[in-house]
């Protein structure tokens, strides 16, 4: 049976004074989302920071994605597989292509070597979403410039696609960080000092819940969980 996203009231019940923890929706196909796409690739040569504010080396397998499904950069740090005239390859979504078509990718070099010569330039390919093969847990990067009165934080190292992060404040009530397109979520009031208790929601309505990340300035924590794995999506 297919679970939908978590509803605000069954949000908004959990006990947020509880320790790290995973609130399972049940296990929802990771391709759920748009299913199997069609689209063309090309290549590109990634430089240190893409749109995603994600630092990457040169030879990873990393992509550009199309500015329709990069949205409001909930495709940052996401994982689609890609399949082309040559292979299959599994790429991490670490910038936009503003000049890329509906369902098209860009990407890196040593990506676009795995389904294709490099000489073709453009080929046709199908692809999908599907589970980062990540290791140990979420990761929280403040934002330079972070403190107790503004606070942009990203998170990394996350299996699924990211759809919400909510932060506890100190009076015990909940606020919601807006995300902006260079992927991160902003408090333009702030957090307060710290530590700080996250709520992480996956675009397939699964949720980590997060407690003691310290406060700070353009560094990175680790936290204790990692969203929980989604059932096997048909092919």
């Amino acid at each position: 049976m297919r679970r939908a996203v978590l509803p605000l009231a069954f949000l908004a019940a959990c006990r947020c004074d509880a320790p790290p923890r995973v609130i399972d929706a049940g296990l929802p196909p990771c391709a759920e989302l748009g299913g199997v796409r069609a689209g063309e690739a090309t290549f590109y040569d990634p430089g240190q920071r893409g749109k995603c504010s994600f630092q990457q080396a040169p030879d990873e397998l990393v992509a550009a994605m199309n500015r329709t499904d990069y949205g409001d950069a909930v495709a940052c740090g996401a994982c689609a597989e890609v399949e082309g005239p040559r292979g299959a390859v599994v790429v991490r979504v670490v910038d936009r292509c503003s000049g890329c078509g509906d369902g098209n990718l860009d990407l890196a070099r040593a990506a676009f070597a795995r389904i294709a010569d490099l000489d073709a330039g453009r080929v046709p390919i199908r692809w999908r979403w599907v589970p980062c093969p990540v290791d140990g847990p979420l990761r929280y990067r403040f934002k330079d410039g972070s403190n107790p009165d503004w606070t942009a934080l990203q998170v990394r190292n996350h299996r699924h696609a990211i759809a919400r992060l909510d932060a506890r404040l100190a009076d015990g009530t909940w606020r919601t960080m807006a995300r902006a397109d260079y992927n991160y979520f902003v408090s333009a009031a702030g957090l307060g000092p710290g530590p700080y208790t996250f709520r992480i929601t996956d675009v397939h309505g699964l949720v980590v819940q997060d407690v003691g990340i310290a406060a700070g300035d353009a560094v990175e924590r680790a936290g204790l969980a990692q969203l929980p794995p989604c059932a096997a999506a048909p092919r």
